[in-house]
């Protein structure tokens, strides 16, 4: 298809397959010299396609499912056929300017592959875990294990031991068949856990610095975000996570709503990270506790939360340490703090000291130590790139009684007047 005109220039089927996909291209490139391609965005369906193209060196665009039903509602020719689809995908795609770029997944597509088994495999020793309870319930309801019981495997061999006694009637045969295949998944589970440790540790270490994440919780973070150059800022990264408000005003009422669309998946690890903040996290709980203050609810002041962690997701995900340095990067990750202290503000959480080793270009002109007062050095700066305006004010110190900075309510000072480039988090 012409992008200039939308004219369709010829359309051909092929074979799902190798041989398919490289008659595809010998095609495309004997139409035009400079092409690019839109894709419907159905991973597991075109993920073969994609991933030929993009090894031959193509440029590959996604294309969301609802945008290609909204163009063929409003085609003039009705009805549904491939061809008809495929020219909806593509006027889609010239109609909208700011589509997702397909890439090559890198080791992120095998943390996604081992992370999705572990969540059916999940799923699946759930259902197992009802199955069996209404067994017992039926059977003696003094045979009920504790309410997490059967995730012990001692415990599903003493359960065992208990039906191995009873009649071998049908249920009682049941009941440890049920009892056996909940053993097989712990171990599966477990074991896929183990499996993941290393590869997010290598990945994305500094992700397990972050209060409340785990290597599950890193291993869908990293699964989900994947490459995050194709996000331009934070608020991109929110609003396809599912966690940036979405406007509903009206005249001079001016209000957001909850956003119930995005990423699923990325939103509950958000979620799941936000709910142990909340718990144990004093600077988060500081936070919750001025929203509320602020006459949010609580569930208010915990989407303004997931908001700020996905802000803090991001700096992490664009700063990703070399293998090497992983190790030390956490080190030093621990020992400053984790960034999304938001006991005043996001910029006043860090001190001076730990906000340079970590490379970020914050750097607050005032001390970062509540017992001292502020000032201002008395040592010209050694880099010429931006001189002062006078040399007056090299010499400019605080008055004397000059009053320390005031504390925040989680024990550091609020934000000073910096020349960092980090946007408010209030």
């Amino acid at each position: 298809m012409e992008r200039e005109t939308g004219r369709v220039v010829a359309d051909v089927t092929i074979e799902a397959g190798e041989d398919g996909h490289r008659r595809l291209l010998d095609v495309a490139r004997r139409k035009a010299a400079e092409r690019a391609w839109a894709i419907e965005d159905c991973r597991n369906v075109t993920g073969a396609l994609e991933r030929f193209l993009l090894r031959a060196g193509e440029r590959v665009i996604r294309v969301h499912p609802k945008l290609m039903a909204g163009e063929r509602k409003v085609a003039r020719q009705p009805g549904k056929s491939d061809v008809i689809d495929a020219t909806a995908v593509a006027r889609a795609a010239i109609r909208e300017d700011d589509l997702p770029v397909a890439y090559l997944a890198g080791p992120e597509r095998e943390i996604a592959w081992l992370v999705d088994h572990r969540a059916q495999l999940v799923a699946e020793r759930t259902r197992v875990a009802c199955r069996l309870r209404w067994v017992l319930h039926d059977l003696d309801p003094g045979l009920q294990p504790p309410k997490r019981g059967l995730n012990d495997a001692a415990a599903l061999e003493r359960l065992d031991r208990q039906l191995a006694g009873l009649d071998p009637i049908a249920q009682v045969r049941i009941g440890r068949r049920l009892v056996e295949r909940l053993g097989q998944l712990n171990l599966q589970i477990s074991g896929l856990a183990r499996e993941l440790a290393p590869l997010v540790r290598r990945r994305h270490a500094l992700l397990l610095a972050v209060p409340g994440c785990g290597v599950i919780t890193a291993a869908r973070l990293i699964a989900e975000i994947a490459n995050v150059g194709r996000f331009r800022s934070d608020a991109k990264l929110a609003s396809y996570a599912g966690v940036a408000p979405i406007p509903a005003s009206s005249g001079l009422q001016q209000r957001h709503r909850l956003n119930r669309a995005g990423n699923r998946q990325l939103n509950a690890a958000l979620h799941a990270i936000a709910l142990t903040q909340a718990r144990i996290h004093a600077p988060a709980r500081d936070y919750l506790a001025r929203r509320r203050s602020d006459g949010k609810t609580p569930k208010e002041g915990l989407r303004a939360l997931k908001r700020h962690l996905a802000r803090h997701i991001y700096r992490l995900f664009t700063t990703i340490p070399q293998p090497r340095r992983a190790a030390a990067a956490v080190r030093r990750h621990r020992a400053v703090g984790t960034l999304l202290d938001i006991g005043a503000d996001s910029e006043s959480a860090l001190p001076a000291a730990g906000a340079q080793r970590l490379g970020s270009r914050w750097s607050p002109s005032a001390s970062s130590r509540p017992d001292r007062p502020a000032t201002t050095s008395t040592r010209p700066s050694r880099t010429r790139a931006r001189p002062p305006r006078s040399r007056r004010a090299l010499r400019t110190t605080t008055s004397e009684g000059a009053r320390p900075p005031a504390v925040g309510s989680a024990g550091v000072p609020p934000r000073s007047h910096s020349t960092g480039s980090w946007p408010a988090t209030s």
